[in-house]
């Protein structure tokens, strides 16, 4: 009998080993899966929504407990932590954190899904009691237990990214006076600058107070040691909590000291089967790989739910006997602050430019409704196109209800390789209380088409 070995006990992982075990029994298939912390098959991205009371319980984030994964008949294993991976004699090394020994396991068919880290700079003060991370359900559990017992109402986040966004906006309903330290132009760096200003409108419009191109130097301390502030060559900013939402990136140190091949960004390279390149027995997936860019052609870190359950189900079919693949990426992303969508995929400006594509952009003003029907709410969209072809090259939306999810049209005709004036034809939905006559999608569908048109 075979067995499979997961590393890592979240989305890619245990969506590999499920995806396998259906495909595969307990007598044809032994499934060992190892989970460092307490916690497995759960939503991240949940966290900020937890922390902002949007959701009431911590249980509610877990998709499936560890009893109902070994109830499938996988050996998911809670608190043991790989130490080592060696691929030459097919075993890896694991610590029980609990009663502190080592085992080494052999495997025929080894995943991993070690996930992403976050970016945690070394600055003075950053261990500082009052700092935290939203990495993990630990993390989001310990962050609510200090709001609680914290006495001052100041709270600092550090990055303006999604987490920082969807932190500052948590912290605002727990009645703190938030101030987000960006190092960026604008918030919101995965859209262009002109997009992340609207951004940083309407965060100031909440009472959130936004620091752009700040580099935050240290994080200032009080005599009991506990964080006091945040520190940028600009100034202080007073902080009773602080949080980082600076970002991630791919965990593969076990990986690369394995010898296992990385790319540009630090994250596995596998092939369309999310099979590490060269290496017949391993596959990765989930936020410790780099994904196919279909619009730029080149390799990327897309640290999301959405690909890393993607890419478990592809392995877990090529593993169970089956065979499937995971063509890449268009950069999709959606994210909000209190009532306002902010939407993106495919490239940015900076992103164009970077693969030498040249490219008209449009922007447009429309609404989410028929003009004349209530509640209709304002939105922007701004739409790339290559300049010779007309092929969509990216979208970025901002605006209120029903806004971001009008992304999708855009991800799609990205996914399909559609040129804009093409998404013109588009037979979208159309009543007054969803859209205007001309969906605001299509609207800078048009104008692009006009501008790649004008442009010869």
């Amino acid at each position: 009998m075979e067995r499979m070995v997961v590393v890592g006990g979240d989305a890619a992982g245990m969506s590999a080993a499920s995806q396998a075990r259906r495909l595969r029994g307990p007598g044809e298939l032994e499934i060992v899966a190892f989970e460092r912390s307490p916690f497995a098959s759960y939503s991240a991205c949940g966290i900020p929504y937890w922390v902002g009371g949007d959701v009431a319980e911590r249980d509610s984030l877990i998709a499936r407990t560890p009893e109902e994964h070994r109830e499938r008949g996988i050996d998911l294993r809670m608190r043991h932590e790989v130490t080592e991976i060696d691929v030459a004699a097919q075993r890896v090394r694991s610590r029980d954190l609990v009663a502190g020994t080592e085992t080494w396991t052999g495997f025929d068919k080894l995943v991993i899904a070690t996930g992403a880290r976050p970016v945690r700079p070394r600055l003075p003060g950053i261990d500082a009691p009052g700092v935290h991370g939203v990495q993990t359900l630990d993390d989001g559990q310990a962050l609510l237990d200090a709001l609680g017992r914290t006495a001052g109402r100041r709270a600092v986040v550090v990055g303006a990214g999604y987490i920082g966004v969807e932190m500052a906006e948590a912290l605002l309903k727990r009645g703190f006076d938030v101030t987000v330290v960006n190092r960026g132009e604008q918030p919101m760096a995965t859209l262009d600058p002109d997009m992340g200003l609207l951004v940083h409108e309407a965060m100031d419009a909440l009472g959130i107070t936004t620091v752009d191109d700040a580099d935050v130097t240290g994080i200032p301390t009080g005599e009991d040691g506990r964080v006091r502030a945040v520190s940028t060559a600009e100034g202080e900013y007073p902080a009773d909590v602080v949080v980082l939402g600076i970002g991630v990136e791919p965990e593969t140190t076990l990986a690369g000291a394995a010898g296992l091949p990385l790319g540009v960004y630090g994250g596995l390279l596998t092939d369309r089967a999310m099979r590490v390149r060269g290496h017949e027995n391993v596959w990765a997936g989930g936020d410790c790989v780099e994904v196919h860019d279909l619009v730029s052609g080149r390799e990327r870190h897309v640290a999301l739910g959405t690909h890393a359950n993607k890419h478990g189900q592809v392995i877990g079919a090529n593993v169970g006997g089956g065979y499937a693949t995971f063509p890449g990426v268009v950069g999709t992303a959606v994210s909000k602050v209190c009532d306002l969508e902010i939407a993106r995929t495919g490239l940015r400006e900076k992103d164009a430019r970077e693969v030498g594509l040249r490219f008209v952009t449009v922007t447009v003003e429309s609404t989410s409704r028929a003009g004349y029907y209530p509640d209709a709410a304002p939105m922007t969209v701004k739409m790339l196109a290559e300049l010779r072809t007309g092929r969509l090259l990216g979208v970025q939306i901002v605006g209120r209800e029903g806004a971001a999810k009008r992304v999708d049209v855009a991800a799609v005709a990205l996914t399909a390789g559609m040129t804009v004036e093409q998404m013109t034809a588009l037979d979208l939905g159309y009543a007054p209380p969803f859209s205007p006559v001309w969906d605001p999608v299509l609207v800078a569908a048009r104008k692009a088409t006009a501008a790649v048109a004008k442009a010869g």
